[in-house]
């Protein structure tokens, strides 16, 4: 990663400096400098970016899902810009427009490792909320043979998000899967399991 070496705490200080003023500007210009943020590289103005957009996202739609996944093929090159952009940014534009959860679809066959991984990572508020279960476990099983670590711990991380709201159908389906995906994953997914799921799924 870039890093300028500065402190999240005051990376939140200047998105609550300049939030003052952009949230005035048309959205335009506000994605303009986001685009700016972006194009240095740098750890923290990509994180800036994000939570600028992040007070926004109730409002976000199609448009704004195709910019994301822009950003995500042009910029994002580690998991927290990844991360970021998706269990927030594209998870608001699918919350608010159920139907965009198609287009995660030709995102698990993406030569981009961190784009394979939004696809299931945009899921996570799904999961938190209960939420489109079959389609979670169709993504998950589009990436469950996945050989990049870094999509594998997204996976896993979607489907520990999604166990507590439906621990049997997490667990019969890891269960009838567990020779395919690396262990990564399903330790992952067992975080918040039962003793007795996890030593079902792990054993």
């Amino acid at each position: 990663m870039d890093l300028y070496g500065v402190r999240a705490p005051e990376v939140k200080r200047i998105v609550s400096s300049v939030w003052r003023v952009w949230k005035r500007w048309a959205d335009e210009d506000r994605y303009g400098v986001c685009e700016l943020l972006w194009r240095s590289g740098k750890l923290e103005e990509g994180a800036v970016a994000i939570y600028l957009c992040r007070r926004l996202c109730r409002d976000y739609g199609r448009r704004d899902f195709d910019r994301l996944e822009g950003w995500i093929d042009s910029y994002v090159a580690n998991w927290a810009h990844c991360d970021g952009v998706a269990s927030w940014l594209v998870a608001a534009c699918i919350a608010n427009e159920p139907p965009l959860m198609d287009r995660l679809t030709g995102w698990t066959h993406s030569p981009n490792r961190w784009k394979r991984r939004a696809a299931a990572v945009s899921l996570i508020q799904e999961a938190r909320h209960g939420r489109n279960t079959q389609r979670i476990l169709e993504i998950s099983d589009l990436l469950l043979d996945d050989a990049d670590p870094m999509v594998q711990k997204g996976v896993g991380w979607l489907l520990k998000e999604t166990y507590p709201h439906q621990p049997r159908t997490v667990t019969a389906y890891l269960r009838a899967n567990r020779q395919r995906p690396a262990r990564i994953l399903l330790r992952y997914a067992a975080e918040k399991m039962t003793a007795a799921d996890r030593a079902s799924v792990l054993a």
